[in-house]
């Protein structure tokens, strides 16, 4: 099917985003994993990119329904992005957030985002509702729908996508913005993915970060989780 033909094709109970395209600015494979599932399961088309960089890039030449954007990027803050989008006209139809950080909303909403999507994002019914409740009405399904309780689980090959990046990434990770990004990288994957252990040393890294401690000792132990995370992964 080629675009404008999905394009033209109207919503339905069962793929109620059908005709919308999605373009998920988000660094994490893992993450991406998850709402191409969603998007699949709701009838969207999804594109996606990694920066903020790549996201201008696809905005020049397509344009979508929704754009979804983690807060948490390589090259900036997704609010950045957000508020941009915001400002444009025309207007994408739906602007949404996402993040591991519970303090994200207040400021992606500030930055004018219709709303949040909190990691992990997982569910179909959550992720459906996000979208259509900010959609014109005229491009919505019409009728009554049933919510799916389904949960998406994303292939865990994305994880390990992940946690090779951050390995490589902690090689040559030098400077306070670099360790910050990675810091946040890795909480966002530990609450995806639901890891206590990595939350905890991600905790370490940040507190030893904002009272100029000594970063060494939980650099090395997010170093050997991550490690041994992949380890454990090549066994199985």
């Amino acid at each position: 099917m080629d675009i404008v033909e999905h394009l033209n094709r109207k919503p339905t109970a069962s793929l109620p985003l059908l005709g919308h395209t999605v373009l998920l600015v988000e660094d994490s494979r893992f993450t991406c994993e998850a709402v191409r599932l969603l998007c699949l399961k709701s009838g969207a088309r999804i594109r996606r990119a990694d920066t903020i960089l790549h996201a201008r890039q696809h905005l020049r030449v397509y344009r979508p329904s929704v754009v979804i954007v983690d807060l948490g990027l390589p090259d900036g803050a997704g609010e950045d992005l957000i508020e941009e989008l915001n400002k444009a006209r025309p207007r994408v139809d739906v602007i949404l957030a996402t993040s591991g950080d519970r303090f994200g909303e207040d400021r992606a909403i500030a930055a004018g985002a219709d709303g949040f999507l909190a990691k992990p994002i997982t569910s179909l019914a959550e992720f459906q509702i996000a979208i259509l409740d900010h959609l014109p009405y005229d491009r919505r399904p019409q009728g009554p729908r049933a919510l799916s309780d389904e949960q998406v689980q994303p292939d865990p090959i994305a994880l390990q996508d992940d946690l090779a990046l951050v390995a490589d990434a902690l090689i040559d990770a030098k400077s306070g913005g670099q360790i910050d990004y990675l810091a946040q990288f890795v909480g966002s994957i530990a609450i995806s993915t639901k890891d206590p252990a990595l939350s905890r040393i991600v905790a370490e890294l940040t507190v030893a970060r904002a009272s100029q401690q000594p970063i060494a000792p939980p650099l090395s132990r997010l170093a050997a989780e991550v490690h041994q995370r992949l380890l454990n992964a090549r066994t199985l």
